[in-house]
């Protein structure tokens, strides 16, 4: 139990199918029932997939766990109706700051400009994340959430895989057109269909202390300090998170006891080291956790697709465990949905893998770069580390070179085989494959919003100034049109500014809001061949 939350127990329900005995087949079953299942359903009903989700168990987390929420996860929760609630409870930053010893390196700012609905980052205990989502889960006539079903074997056919599920009334069969597996960095679904995690672990140990005060005189930015006298030889990482509970993460070293460093006894002198033994605090949670950097080779076996921890797992440094599995999941379904509406090729499902694992290894190339500055191999890379710091305190080109966890931000799919050759005369960041900017919008009656909400959640072709058409269907597939100067004001002009928005200028929007392409002019044949493109003709 915890001094700050009471754990909800979901209850558990014989399904009609059970209890009948007949073998029912489903759309698409998600198995796990933590932040990326709940993504991946929610998401599935927002496109209209019913979706069952499998959970073994009946609550939430336990602890706090994933703690750091990036703004792209953020604006996908937000485009799926759960992100106002999350960022209200939240704690909002964007500040960090390093500290090398007792003198404050450098600081940064995640988000140093205006314009953006969404926050840098929150921190939230991911308990409350799970029971927002489980929620807005339940409210929904396209979520069916089953606790207590276990899944213990999978067959796959061409067309369709039997689940074996165990429950407290027995075991029962279940069909799926397609099953999305978010079970974990343990994920028994991946071992099932014989997906091996290539990578490394990492021969180093670290305490999670969840601390309650009331009366914290750190401000709300992200701390981390890099040999501190209160922690000598090892690195500190301090979070603010709500109720008043503070993350504390303490480096320990490969020959630490993980069973004795969670005793009481030995964490509460650790933070009194830290805070002073003047300051009062509560232990709330405790864990000490080794962590690796690897992935699975394919993200998708036959009709099992793999997200979050079941297909990579990186260092918890630079918060890009959680904010990348939202973020498979977000180029997943709107896929999976195209594909089983019979609007776009099946070969779609397959640039999943294309565009998912090429975030991957930027993912875990950054999380193994953090992980090797924060623990150096060998007495020269510490030398080396440590001038790097001592120079950062006078020299802005050292801090460049300072990783205490490089932050979770998308990674563009620059080279995915949907994006259409670009043109060359744009400036800025919005190139083929990149997720779209926010910025202020009105609308015709004068409304205040923001654009992301305006993109919505299917193709968009979004045109600046007036454009000759006002639909632009494909097939069966129609296509937005948003004219920006008509349809939505340019509030503060910070779409034209992050668009190169010259008059004329034509994107074309994917419905996971990033840029399928872009034209100084509208053509129709070329909208028409990169929509194509999108749809894996």
């Amino acid at each position: 139990m915890l001094a700050t939350y009471k754990y909800p127990e979901f209850a558990y329900r014989q399904s009609d199918e059970q209890r009948s005995g007949t073998v029912k087949r489903h759309p698409l079953v998600i198995i796990g029932g933590g932040p990326i299942g709940l993504t991946a359903a929610l998401d599935s009903a927002a496109r209209g997939i019913p979706a069952v989700v499998l959970d073994d168990n009946n609550t939430v987390s336990i602890g706090s766990r994933a703690v750091c929420y990036a703004k792209r996860p953020l604006e996908v929760w937000d485009r799926l109706g759960v992100a106002d609630r999350m960022v209200a409870k939240g704690v909002s930053w964007k500040v960090g700051k390093v500290f090398f010893r007792d003198q404050l390196a450098y600081s940064f700012d995640l988000l140093p400009e205006d314009g953006h609905k969404m926050p840098a980052m929150i921190n939230l205990q991911q308990y409350y994340l799970e029971e927002y989502m489980v929620e807005a889960c339940d409210a929904s006539e396209l979520v069916d959430l089953r606790w207590k079903h276990k899944l213990i074997s999978i067959t796959q056919h061409d067309d369709h895989a039997v689940l074996t599920i165990e429950t407290p009334d027995g075991i029962f069969q279940m069909e799926a057109e397609w099953v999305i597996a978010c079970d974990g960095a343990n994920s028994d679904t991946r071992r099932m269909v014989g997906g091996e995690f290539t990578g490394q672990f990492f021969q180093d140990r670290f305490l999670i202390a969840d601390v309650v005060m009331k009366d914290a005189s750190f401000p709300t930015e992200r701390w981390f300090w890099f040999d501190p006298p209160f922690h000598r030889g090892q690195s500190v990482l301090l979070h603010k998170q709500s109720d008043n509970v503070w993350r504390i993460d303490f480096q320990l070293g490969w020959d630490a006891d993980p069973d004795e460093a969670k005793k009481p006894e030995n964490v509460i002198p650790r933070i009194q080291a830290m805070l002073g033994k003047d300051v009062e605090f509560e232990l709330e949670w405790v864990s000490v956790y080794q962590f690796a950097c690897r992935r699975i080779a394919q993200f998708r076996h036959g009709r099992v697709l793999f997200a979050g921890d079941a297909a990579h797992q990186v260092s918890p440094f630079g918060a890009r465990g959680a904010n990348t599995g939202v973020q498979d999941i977000d180029n997943l379904i709107w896929k999976l949905a195209l594909v089983r509406s019979g609007q776009a090729d099946a070969s779609l499902i397959d640039t999943y893998h294309e565009e998912r694992a090429f975030a991957a290894d930027d993912n875990l190339l950054n999380s193994t770069r953090s992980t090797d500055f924060i623990t150096p191999k060998s007495a020269t890379s510490r030398v080396l580390r440590d001038a790097v710091l001592e120079l950062a305190e006078t020299e802005p080109f050292a801090r460049s070179l300072v990783n205490s966890g490089r932050l979770s931000t998308p990674t563009p799919y620059v080279g995915s085989s949907l994006n259409s050759a670009d043109a060359s005369d744009f400036a800025g960041a919005m190139r083929p494959g990149t997720n779209c900017a926010d910025a202020p919008v009105r609308d015709g009656a004068g409304n205040e919003g923001w654009l992301l909400a305006h993109l919505g959640q299917g193709f968009t072709l979004m045109c600046f100034g007036p454009a000759p058409v006002d639909r632009f269907p494909v097939g069966g597939v129609e296509v937005k049109v948003l004219r920006v100067g008509v349809d939505v004001a340019d509030a503060q002009g910070l779409i034209a500014k992050r668009y190169d928005g010259q008059p004329g200028t034509v994107y074309l929007i994917r419905p996971d809001q990033h840029v399928a392409a872009r034209w100084r002019s509208f053509d129709a044949e070329a909208v028409q061949a990169a929509l194509q493109r999108c749809l894996g003709h």
